[in-house]
């Protein structure tokens, strides 16, 4: 199986299948690909969720920024995974999530032909290939493009302060319903009625039906963080938060 996500939108993603499928006869899988664009940490925070549901499989990833510079291109080797990614940290987290905890990343540059590839679309003329081929050895290390590296960059989340009223923390992400993600535990406000986020005060509920529409929740989500949310409408628009803005949890 070899899964893709990117955010290309369409019809990128199909080049990048044919090329696959010209080398490999394998399952091909979307994940996503409409992450925000060029949003490196949005994608890797998803990809972390996401990744270890799966059985043991090649995931192609392309959130890609850099593309056409010299960012090295990466295949990392995470338990019986392999991850396909440019090198700016996007398929880090996912690869730590996937690897047995204190085990050391097993990262991998991979070289290519520069007369082969476009200076703009390396998800079809790098990683594609790439990931058909690791697929087809079974190991990154079985793969004569692929050299042991100990250089590349690495991605992870901010911490939260917490505090004995409370925590600061960040918003990670805001999915396509508006629910903003927090990097705050959900433990904190698991026993609570109420919190005050931002200086608005909020009730805490199991689930967005639990109040009203158009109302104001805070909730743990699925991926255990504190979340904002509005029951049929937008936690982002109701407590004024975006990717990256601080919340005082009160």
């Amino acid at each position: 199986m070899i899964t893709l996500a990117s955010d290309f939108g369409t019809p990128y993603p199909a080049a990048m299948k044919g090329v696959i499928l010209q080398r490999s006869d394998a399952r091909l899988v979307d994940i996503a690909h409409d992450f925000p664009r060029q949003d490196v940490r949005a994608a890797a925070f998803w990809l972390r969720e996401t990744l270890p549901e799966f059985p043991p499989a090649t995931h192609l990833v392309v959130v890609d920024p850099g593309v056409g510079t010299e960012r090295a291109a990466l295949a990392i080797e995470a338990g019986d995974h392999h991850l396909i990614a440019p090198d700016n940290g996007v398929a880090v987290p996912a690869a730590r999530a996937l690897t047995d905890a204190g085990t050391e990343l097993a990262v991998y540059d991979l070289a290519c032909d520069e007369d082969a590839v476009s200076n703009t679309f390396h998800g079809r003329d790098v990683f594609a290939p790439a990931a058909a081929e690791i697929h087809e050895a079974g190991s990154v290390a079985d793969v004569a493009r692929a050299t042991p590296t100990a250089e590349w960059v690495d991605l992870t989340f901010p911490e939260p302060n917490l505090g004995s009223d409370g925590a600061t923390g960040e918003v990670l992400v805001v999915d396509d319903f508006g629910n903003t993600v927090s990097n705050i535990p959900g433990r904190l406000v698991s026993d609570r009625d109420s919190v005050i986020v931002n200086g608005l005060q909020a009730p805490v509920r199991r689930s967005y039906a639990a109040v009203g529409d158009g109302e104001r929740l805070v909730t743990v989500g699925s991926h255990d963080y504190v979340e904002f949310a509005v029951n049929r409408g937008r936690g982002d628009e109701a407590f004024d938060l975006a990717a990256g803005d601080t919340v005082e949890l009160r």
